[in-house]
C-alpha cells in the first residue's frame, strides 16, 4: 500500500487557525496580495516568546496601512507558527515587513528555526478561498494557479 506523503503529514497536523483580524482595508473589493508564512521552530522552547511577540505585533493591526486582514496559526505538534495576511498591494506588504518591530522580531528568532513564505495575487478578496489555498500549501501542496 502506498501512502501519499502530503496526506500523511496533514493527518499529523494539529494546526489551529486563530480568528481573522480585519485591517483598515477589510472592505476592499479590488485585487489583493496574499502572503503565507510558515516558521518551523527547532524547539518548542521558542514558542512562548514567539507567541508573545506575535501578539504584540498584532496589537495595532487594525491601523496598518494597506492591511485587509490576517489569520495567525500554530501547529504545536509540528513546531510551526505562521500567518496568512492579505494586503491591498505589494507595497503595503513590504511596508509592514520593514517596520522596526517586525525587523527586530525576525532578527531575534531567525536562528530559532526556518521560515518559508509564498505570496500570490487574487482578483478580489475571498477569505474562504485564501484560507483553503493556504491550508493546501501547508499540507504539502505546491502553489497552484
Amino acid at each position: 500500500m502506498h501512502t501519499n506523503p502530503a496526506r500523511a503529514a496533514a493527518s499529523l497536523s494539529s494546526r489551529v487557525w486563530f480568528p481573522w483580524q480585519p485591517g483598515p482595508e477589510a472592505a476592499t473589493d479590488g485585487a489583493v496580495v496574499v502572503s503565507l508564512t510558515d516558521f518551523t521552530m527547532h524547539s518548542l522552547r521558542s514558542l512562548p516568546g514567539i507567541a508573545r511577540t506575535g501578539w504584540r505585533l498584532g496589537l495595532g493591526w487594525y491601523a496598518v496601512p494597506g492591511a485587509v486582514g490576517v489569520h495567525l496559526w500554530t501547529d504545536p505538534l509540528r513546531r510551526k507558527v505562521g500567518s496568512l495576511s492579505v494586503w491591498t498591494d505589494v507595497r503595503a506588504m513590504r511596508r509592514w515587513v520593514g517596520l522596526p518591530l517586525h525587523v527586530a522580531t525576525m532578527r531575534r528568532y531567525r536562528t530559532s528555526g526556518s521560515v518559508r513564505s509564498t505570496t500570490w495575487q487574487a482578483e478580489r478578496f475571498d477569505q474562504e478561498a485564501a484560507l483553503a489555498e493556504a491550508t493546501r500549501i501547508l499540507d504539502g501542496g505546491q502553489r497552484g494557479r
